[in-house]
């Protein structure tokens, strides 16, 4: 498995070295030191930050989270979960992590499926499966895996998610709610952990995909006639046309609910019609049971 203990150049880098490598500005930097301990860093003999391999590894977790829009508080206590070694999950992660490197995708899959008999599943798939696939795309953009690690574990996980939801008890109602992106969104990964989530619960879902327009929208809950749709966005760029396509759905009837980074904040959900689903996937899995099942 990859590691982080060697460091970039003997005595680590420079804060502005840093800096420039991660497009962070250097007063940034010293506030998630100062503010978060977002990484505790060594001082050089004349007194100035040192930063090690681990540190920079450290610091992109934390660059990574608030560009989903997370706020700087939130993004250091999920940095800090997904690094601390006495988090019930971090062996966990370290084994996944361990058998994406060695590109073997059953025990990637064995990895979660222990996780689910010792966690349960909404555990495993917030505090193991979404904070590894995290952690993967941080090594992608420092050069240390490739695409082919990325893609084989996501491969991996959607094996594991599809077969738990065959397997799951029949649902209680033959309406399913439709899960889509928004019509700029890529990223399903998330949106399928939830599905295998309401259909331990007993809702049958239909999963649209990436991309999902306005059109496409309309017309299954026509064919399927779906009490709910949930609509994911994951960047404020991609915010407005995911807004407008709830906009659209609910005027047709539905219950309307919507997720992703690009709603973390409140002012990005203020005039958004529907409910907001939380930023994790037992939450919102919750929400919607509640809205949903029969009392």
């Amino acid at each position: 498995m990859r590691t982080y203990d060697g460091d970039p150049v003997p005595g680590g880098l420079a804060i502005q070295q840093v800096s420039d490598l991660l497009g962070v500005p250097a007063p940034t930097l010293r506030s998630w030191e100062r503010r978060y301990g977002i990484p505790a860093t060594p001082r050089s003999d004349g007194g100035h930050r040192r930063y090690s391999a681990a540190a920079l590894h450290e610091l992109r977790l934390m660059r990574d989270e608030v560009a989903r829009g997370r706020k700087a508080s939130d993004a250091a206590r999920s940095v800090r979960a997904l690094l601390d070694t006495d988090n019930p999950a971090h062996a966990r992660i370290q084994r996944l992590l361990a058998a994406s490197h060695e590109l073997e995708p059953r025990a990637v899959r064995e990895v979660l499926e222990g996780a689910r008999a010792e966690l349960g599943l909404g555990a495993t798939l917030d505090d193991v499966l979404m904070p590894s696939m995290r952690q993967i795309g941080s090594w992608w953009e420092s050069g240390h895996c490739d695409i082919a690690q990325e893609h084989l574990t996501t491969e991996a996980a959607r094996a594991w998610l599809s077969w738990l939801i065959s397997h799951a008890p029949p649902p209680v109602q033959a309406a399913p709610v439709l899960l889509a992106c928004g019509p700029r969104d890529l990223h399903t990964l998330g949106l399928e952990a939830l599905a295998a989530l309401l259909a331990q619960e007993g809702l049958a879902t239909r999963l649209l995909g990436a991309r999902t327009s306005q059109r496409t929208l309309v017309a299954a809950v026509a064919a399927t006639e779906a009490p709910a749709v949930v609509v994911v966005s994951h960047l404020s760029t991609q915010r407005r046309p995911a807004v407008e396509a709830l906009t659209v759905v609910a005027g047709t009837g539905p219950l309307v609910f919507y997720a992703g980074n690009a709603f973390l904040f409140p002012d990005s959900r203020e005039g958004v019609p529907g409910t907001y689903l939380g930023a994790t996937l037992t939450g919102a899995a919750a929400t919607l049971c509640q809205r949903l099942l029969p009392a």
